[in-house]
C-alpha cells in the first residue's frame, strides 16, 4: 500500500474528466464513509468479499483493515488505469479488470473462483447515474450471485430514498447514514428478497461449500473489459 494519496487523487481525477458518468462523484470516497462500508460488512472468518467498482481503493483499504485478509478479497474495477493503481496498492487482493454488467460471466473465466463462496457484495456503482439498460444488466448480476445467499453492500448519495427504488427485486436490511462524506452518502444492506412460501418448500436454497475449501484465483488472470462504478 506504497501509493499516496495524491497519486489515488490524481488519477481519480483524470478519470473524472474523461469518463463522468461511471464515476458518480467529484470526490474520492472518505475514510468516513469507507469505516461505514466495512462495519456493515464486519469481521469473520467465513468472509469472502467481492468489491464492486474499487476505483482507487478507498474502500477496499478499510476493507483489508476491518474485514477480510488480501486472500479473501476480489476488486472489480472496470478503468484500466484504476485497476493499476489498485494492483500497485495492495499486495495479494485479486483486481479483475472488468464490466460489471457482465460479472458473473468475468468470474467464471478465472480459474478457481467459486462463486457459492462470497458472503459479501460491496457495490461502489452509482446505480442513479447509469443509463437504464446498464443498470438493468447489473441488476440481473447481483441476481445470480446473490442466489447463494450474499448480502450486498451498496452506498448512494440520495439521501431521501436511497437506492431501494432501484434495487427493487432486493429487501434492504440495514440503511445508515454518512454525512463525512463530498457528498454525504445512505450505506445500505440488501439480501435478497424471499421467494414465495411453496417455490421455498420446493426449491431448497443453495448451500455454500464447507470454509475449509480456500477460494482461488489464477494469479495475474485479466478478465473481459469494462463498465459502470460508484
Amino acid at each position: 500500500m506504497g501509493m499516496t494519496w495524491f497519486k489515488a487523487l490524481a488519477v481519480f481525477g483524470q478519470e473524472l474528466m474523461t469518463n463522468p458518468r461511471p464515476i458518480g462523484a467529484a470526490c474520492p470516497s472518505s475514510p468516513g464513509l469507507a469505516r461505514r462500508v466495512a462495519r456493515m460488512v464486519g469481521k469473520s472468518p467465513d468472509h469472502y468479499v467481492l468489491e464492486i467498482g474499487a476505483g482507487t481503493g478507498a474502500i477496499t483499504a478499510a476493507l483489508l483493515r476491518d474485514c477480510v485478509p488480501a486472500h479473501r478479497l476480489i476488486a472489480v474495477e472496470r478503468s484500466p488505469s484504476m485497476v493499476q493503481l489498485l494492483r500497485q496498492r495492495f499486495d495479494g487482493v485479486r483486481v479483475v479488470e472488468a464490466d460489471a454488467c457482465e460479472l458473473t460471466a468475468a468470474l467464471s473465466a478465472i480459474k478457481g473462483v467459486d462463486p457459492r463462496r462470497i458472503t459479501h457484495i460491496v457495490s461502489s456503482l452509482p446505480l442513479r447515474s447509469l443509463l437504464p439498460e446498464q443498470v438493468e444488466k447489473i441488476t440481473r448480476e447481483f441476481c445470480k450471485l446473490m442466489a447463494y445467499g450474499p448480502q450486498l453492500v451498496q452506498y448512494t448519495y440520495n439521501l431521501r430514498q436511497g437506492s431501494g427504488e432501484v434495487l427493487a427485486n432486493f429487501r434492504r436490511s440495514v440503511s445508515s447514514l454518512v454525512w463525512l462524506n463530498l457528498p454525504p452518502a445512505r450505506v445500505e444492506v440488501f439480501c435478497a428478497a424471499p421467494a414465495p412460501a411453496l417455490s421455498q418448500r420446493s426449491s431448497p436454497k443453495p448451500r455454500r461449500p464447507s470454509s475449509a475449501t480456500p477460494f482461488l484465483l489464477a494469479s495475474g488472470a485479466k478478465a473481459v473489459n469494462a463498465s459502470p462504478r460508484h
